[in-house]
């Protein structure tokens, strides 16, 4: 097995880009906002002005940064480049070694919640096994670098078994949504000698429907039609970013209020929030999620992940299926509903062994929804 170097890191953003931070959001220059649209033009002026002038005079970043750090961070050269992430052990040692990634707008933060369920899953009341849980952020995000080279999913598929092999296990798990989801799909198509087994909370990747598919069920073309709905409103991102993220990353890195605009519109729409994200979410972590892409300057290689993944060829082809053992925390988004997706429509592409329909939560589902996230996937492996 190989060796993987191995180097303990410590988040630490400097001094003088928090006071740069500072000076741009007091020198920010607002747009106008046609009057009484409240968010159905985009993130709403009256809600960022207020978000901003929090970040800029009451969020105390390094109290954010203390807490991060209280988890155990490192750094390992994997494809010439760092990539960052957060190990933590089974409590009593014996854990199911089990790697989790996010996705996009999204970083490591997200899933950190899920430690302490998993790491020590009976002291939460939580039945089934412990596991040794291993969070990366994705190449080009927070403080992992990016090849310069195209990045897709099954390139990190790659990297992660290389990560997790170096870290010294042999068979392990994988999961996690949006981008994370499709890299764990890649890990079980691509590599799944080592693979116990795979818990998502998303479909990322679509099934092959071509002329060798089975017809779809009314439950499938209903679904689908729905999606197409929600896309023709929702999308407008997805096609920037899959085909000029490099013009729109310019603003993006360079100002504060448009960052913030472009990530937490997301994290309104997407989740479990009711259109109000401050009942939802504590604007320190709204903010932390930010911060990190704003500290590392990453919005703009992040975006990368759809242009790479678009136009690299990738498809999924009538031979492809992922026989490792599926499980899928189904959350509907409550939102703008993209609908429940059938299981037939999973089936097509995973050996789903576990379907679990949530009755709250999002697209985010393990910030929003931790306790479930993790009764769920510690049911999932306890069966395998």
């Amino acid at each position: 097995m190989p060796q993987l170097k191995v180097e303990p890191f410590e988040i630490r953003v400097e001094d003088r880009v928090l006071e740069d931070l500072r000076a741009r959001i007091r020198n920010t220059r607002w747009p106008d906002q046609v009057p009484g649209i409240g968010w159905d033009q985009g993130t709403e002026l009256e809600y960022l002005k207020r978000l901003l002038a929090f970040w800029a005079d009451e969020f105390d970043w390094r109290a954010q940064e203390h807490k991060l750090n209280s988890f155990d961070h490192f750094r390992a050269e994997l494809d010439g480049v760092h990539i960052h992430f957060v190990h933590a052990r089974a409590r009593g040692g014996g854990g199911i070694p089990l790697i989790l990634s996010h996705g996009w707008p999204s970083t490591f933060v997200e899933l950190l919640a899920l430690v302490p369920l998993l790491t020590d899953p009976h002291a939460h009341g939580i039945d089934g096994p412990a596991f040794d849980v291993v969070i990366p952020s994705l190449p080009g995000y927070g403080f992992s670098e990016r090849p310069a080279r195209t990045v897709t999913y099954p390139h990190t598929a790659g990297l992660w078994h290389s990560l997790m092999q170096g870290l010294g296990y042999s068979r392990y798990g994988a999961g996690g949504g949006d981008f994370g989801a499709g890299v764990a799909t890649y890990m079980a198509l691509d590599n799944p000698a080592p693979m116990i087994g795979v818990h998502l909370s998303n479909l990322e990747i679509s099934p092959y429907t071509g002329p060798e598919a089975r017809p779809l069920t009314e439950a499938e073309r209903s679904y689908l039609a729905q999606l197409q709905r929600w896309s023709e409103v929702e999308r407008g991102y997805s096609a920037i970013q899959s085909t000029k993220p490099q013009t729109v990353g310019y603003g993006l890195n360079d100002s504060p209020a448009g960052l913030a605009a472009w990530i937490l519109e997301k994290w309104r729409t997407w989740t479990d929030s009711g259109g109000d994200l401050d009942s939802r979410f504590t604007r320190e972590f709204l903010l932390t999620t930010v911060m990190i892409y704003w500290a590392t300057q990453t919005i703009t290689p992040s975006m990368r992940d759809y242009f790479d993944n678009r136009w690299s060829g990738i498809t999924v082809g009538p031979a492809d299926f992922v026989a490792t053992p599926t499980g899928f925390a189904v959350f509907t988004n409550l939102f703008v509903p993209e609908g429940d997706p059938p299981r037939e429509w999973a089936e097509r592409l995973y050996n789903v062994r576990r379907w679990t329909r949530m009755s709250r939560g999002g697209h985010f589902g393990p910030i929003e929804e931790p306790d479930l996230v993790a009764r769920d996937i510690a049911a999932f492996f306890a069966e395998l």
